[in-house]
């Protein structure tokens, strides 16, 4: 029997006994699509549960058995969000989409180039430098809170967006993730052959590196962005009590008050996550794709 005329099950097991290994069937069965079906509703029924609430009355939140189809009033509990005063929830979504964005683009810029700095670069204490970089990520945020206010403070950015940006501008994360992705993806003779063709430094980053680690960056991008839209703590401390808050911000002073609204609270929740919805939906193949490159290449 000739290969092309082999099924791929047979090929497989004629290459297994080349090999000297067993063959192996890596088909999905029954179960796994099932038990992926059971973790697929698991998560996606908060989301599904905010939407319902959101599209309902507040007496749905008390009803026993609990709503589980959509109602009619999500454009009223919508404009409802948008025409309170005390919130300024069109502000806080336009401030979140300049935070986020500005951070996400500055994170690729500044992560690729440190990252391209240690992986292909030969300069004294990179070594030492890069440990510091690992070593911070093993410190939680919540106890550099102070010193960054204080810092803040001195600079006079206290109560406005700058607050919010500087301290995202680059991560350790970011730095370490590309400087691995970099030494896998970035071969040292194309380097090599760039700077004997008469590239500087910059020029190497920019045509050479940058071009083949574009899977990364997407990966970075989305992880980026994701986190500081939903950052709350940080913007909460430095931006909360004043008229342009983020949307985090705005979706706590909607939860606060003696009698929260919850239909008003999805409401708002759901406005704020439908950003993140697109995000993932345009660029999640992005995430495989930088994820199973680098998993392949390692």
């Amino acid at each position: 029997m000739s290969s092309e005329t082999m099924t791929a099950p047979a090929r497989r097991r004629v290459r297994a006994r080349a090999t000297g290994r067993a063959p192996q069937d890596t088909r999905a069965g029954l179960w796994s699509y099932l038990w992926l079906l059971i973790l697929l509703a698991f998560s996606a029924f908060p989301l599904y549960w905010m939407f319902v609430i959101a599209t309902s009355t507040e007496e749905a939140v008390s009803k026993s058995p609990p709503v589980l189809l959509p109602g009619g009033h999500l454009l009223t509990n919508i404009e409802e969000v948008f025409s309170l005063q005390d919130v300024y929830f069109t502000a806080s979504l336009i401030n979140s989409a300049i935070v986020a964005v500005t951070v996400t683009v500055s994170q690729l810029f500044f992560c690729s180039l440190a990252g391209f700095a240690f992986a292909k670069l030969r300069f004294r204490g990179s070594r030492a430098l890069l440990l510091m970089v690992v070593l911070t990520l093993t410190i939680p945020n919540q106890l550099g809170v102070v010193a960054l206010y204080i810092v803040m403070g001195k600079l006079g950015w206290n109560g406005t967006l700058l607050a919010v940006i500087a301290p995202g501008l680059v991560s350790a994360f970011g730095v370490f993730y590309m400087r691995q992705f970099i030494l896998t993806s970035v071969p040292d003779e194309l380097v090599e052959a760039a700077r004997v063709d008469g590239a500087t430094t910059m020029r190497v980053y920019w045509s050479v590196v940058l071009p083949a680690i574009r899977p990364a960056l997407a990966v970075l991008g989305l992880l980026t962005f994701v986190a500081t839209w939903n950052d709350f703590q940080w913007p909460l401390i430095t931006l909360g009590g004043t008229d342009f808050p983020t949307s985090m911000v705005a979706l706590s002073d909607l939860a606060s008050g003696n009698y929260v609204l919850y239909r008003r609270v999805l409401s708002g929740a759901l406005i704020a996550t439908l950003p993140l919805l697109i995000t993932l939906f345009v660029g999640g193949r992005q995430i495989v794709r930088g994820i199973m490159e680098g998993a392949v290449k390692n």
